[in-house]
């Protein structure tokens, strides 16, 4: 798919999620109880999540027919060599206690790489977007990981684990080096949000594991086109499957990388699922 076409999709992609976007407000105020699930410990899915996935999903066929999805809220559905990669609302939690921020994240895949991420803070009305080989953009203006050249002069987001603490002693050891290390450590809910922050310079670094592709898929290439780096937790690239992310500006990569790296060493996920 040429340059050209990746930007008007992407465009279509962009304006789809500020309809849903108005779609999940929306039924924020009539959210009630009884809409509210439970898919496991910590992890709910509203009646308003679902509403938006049917959106997205058909808006989706409509700008590429014939792709494929890997969506949060329903099986895996086969399609040609492109599959969309969705989380129609990253922030569950938040969105139930009406506490900011949530948002939709979509990535579009081409066999095994990515060629388009969208993320769409909800309540701020911020989009995020990138395509393969193009700049990262908020609301229409190019951004860039910060130049923080240093781990002690970062701030760097995280996301603490609700369901899997199969890994919780290393988290915890990583989380007291930031504490003690950088100029502080935040937690926002949503890895979408922390990873377009960190794309646009607002952070410096975030980790986390036990996260999904739909949570990540977006935001990893949102930071990779404005300049930084991302990799599972032992410098490999499997970051968008393999249940854990490192991710930083170029100038403080490879000291967060090594930092992450001899914490969480010979501590794989043992959780059964």
């Amino acid at each position: 798919m040429k340059f050209s076409e990746l930007e008007k999709i992407c465009t279509q992609v962009t304006n789809l999620t500020g309809e849903t976007a108005g779609m999940i407000l929306a039924g924020r105020g009539s959210l009630k109880q009884e809409n509210i699930s439970r898919k496991g410990l910590h992890d709910f899915v509203t009646k308003v999540d679902l509403a938006s996935e049917k959106q997205l999903i058909g808006g989706l066929k409509k700008i590429l027919p014939g792709s494929g999805f890997l969506a949060e809220e329903q099986k895996a559905i086969r399609g040609n060599s492109y599959t969309w990669i969705i989380d129609p609302l990253d922030g569950t939690t938040n969105f139930i206690h009406g506490a900011p921020p949530f948002a939709i994240s979509i990535a579009l895949m081409k066999e095994d790489r990515l060629v388009l991420g969208v993320v769409y803070e909800i309540v701020s009305s911020e989009c995020f977007y990138t395509w393969e080989k193009a700049p990262a953009y908020l609301n229409g203006q190019i951004i860039k990981v910060s130049e923080t050249a240093s781990l002690g002069n970062a701030l760097v987001a995280t996301g603490f684990p609700y369901s899997n603490f199969s890994r919780l002693a290393p988290f915890m050891q990583t989380l007291e080096y930031c504490m003690r290390h950088t100029h502080g450590v935040r937690r926002l809910g949503s890895a979408a949000i922390d990873m377009a922050y960190l794309a646009c310079g607002r952070y410096d670094a975030f980790w986390e594991y036990g996260l999904n592709a739909w949570d990540v898929a977006a935001g990893s290439l949102l930071i990779e086109n404005a300049g930084g780096r991302v990799s599972d937790f032992s410098g490999k690239q499997n970051h968008l499957f393999g249940k854990e992310i490192v991710a930083a500006t170029r100038g403080i990569f490879e000291e967060f990388l090594q930092m992450t790296a001899s914490f969480f060493k010979g501590t794989p996920d043992n959780r059964k699922e």
